[in-house]
């Protein structure tokens, strides 16, 4: 992608490009009281925003915060309900996310205690869930069930053009619509199955990430390839593993310049077009599921323009 003043190259928050770090944490905050106004809201975004960098800390709003602001977003909408054919693919709305950064928790907790203050006393944290990266390599992490996570993620311009809006003004360009959703793996399913089964629930054998060419329709690799929908439909998967006590799973996290790719995979793993749901369901299960805006940066800084902050 050509690089001019006016491109995402230079506008996006840098994170969400970033390779996923060691360790990181998320966020989910909401409003403490209904009737907070929109001035309190603008404050409050005021003051966090230079804790937020896009590196370490990335943020999202929500659509019924942007609404509170009387503001609009184009494509910002919930996350749909994906329910269907027997699958639970749960939507449940937030308000504002962060997604922190870093190479050691401690660290986290304390940016995390500057970001609730600075929102104080207009938003309070919801949700809280620690994440880390598992079996590194020098490109990808592994799931906590020991396969490569990210195999087919766009890189360089590619990346660039899947994750951030283009050709919508100024304000926009640059920004990203995020999918979040917290997966609960059942570990011990997945290893009761032997092992050639286990390779079709994903589509690839475990010993080397191949992709299996005799893959039943139901394999995840099938239901999700992103060259196969119309248009395509890539996104930019920062995922991570997350354990709290003796629950892990996995934090599906999908950059997108709109939420149709997403979308599109979705519905397929659900069984909308076809009527064949993902063999993933049977190892695990989503439990959350929220749709963020993520705004593009100016100059440093968030680029909140567009919400009624700051210069236009």
């Amino acid at each position: 992608m050509r690089e001019t003043p006016d491109t995402p190259a230079r506008l996006y928050q840098p994170g969400i490009l970033d390779a996923p770090p060691p360790v990181a944490r998320y966020l989910w905050f909401q409003l403490t009281d209904p009737r907070v106004d929109a001035a309190a809201i603008k404050e409050a975004l005021t003051r966090v925003t230079p804790f937020v960098d896009g590196s370490d800390v990335v943020l999202g709003l929500g659509p019924s915060l942007v609404q509170a602001l009387g503001a609009e977003i184009p494509g910002l909408h919930e996350f749909p309900g994906f329910s269907d054919h027997g699958v639970k693919v749960p939507a449940t709305p937030g308000t504002l996310w962060a997604w922190l950064r870093g190479s050691d928790l401690g660290d986290l907790l304390h940016v995390t205690r500057k970001v609730q203050k600075a929102l104080a006393p207009a938003f309070a944290a919801r949700h809280v869930v620690d994440a880390f990266r598992h079996a590194w390599n020098d490109s990808h992490g592994k799931d906590l069930t020991g396969f490569e996570d990210g195999t087919e993620n766009p890189e360089g311009e590619a990346a660039e053009e899947a994750a951030f809006a283009h050709g919508l003004g100024a304000g926009l360009d640059g920004a990203s619509y995020v999918a979040v959703q917290q997966w609960v793996h059942d570990l011990d399913a997945f290893e009761a199955v032997e092992d050639h089964a286990r390779d079709h629930v994903i589509g690839r054998r475990l010993s080397d990430n191949e992709e299996l060419e005799d893959a039943p329709e139901t394999a995840h690799v099938k239901r999700t390839a992103q060259e196969s929908f119309d248009p395509e439909a890539f996104v930019l998967r920062r995922s991570m593993p997350w354990m709290m006590s003796m629950q892990a799973g996995l934090m599906f996290v999908a950059f997108g310049k709109s939420f149709y790719a997403f979308e599109a995979q979705m519905r397929r793993m659900a069984g909308y077009d076809d009527g064949v749901t993902d063999a993933l369901f049977g190892i695990s299960k989503p439990v959350s599921g929220s749709y963020f805006w993520c705004p593009p940066m100016r100059d440093g800084r968030l680029d909140l323009r567009r919400l009624g902050l700051g210069t236009s």
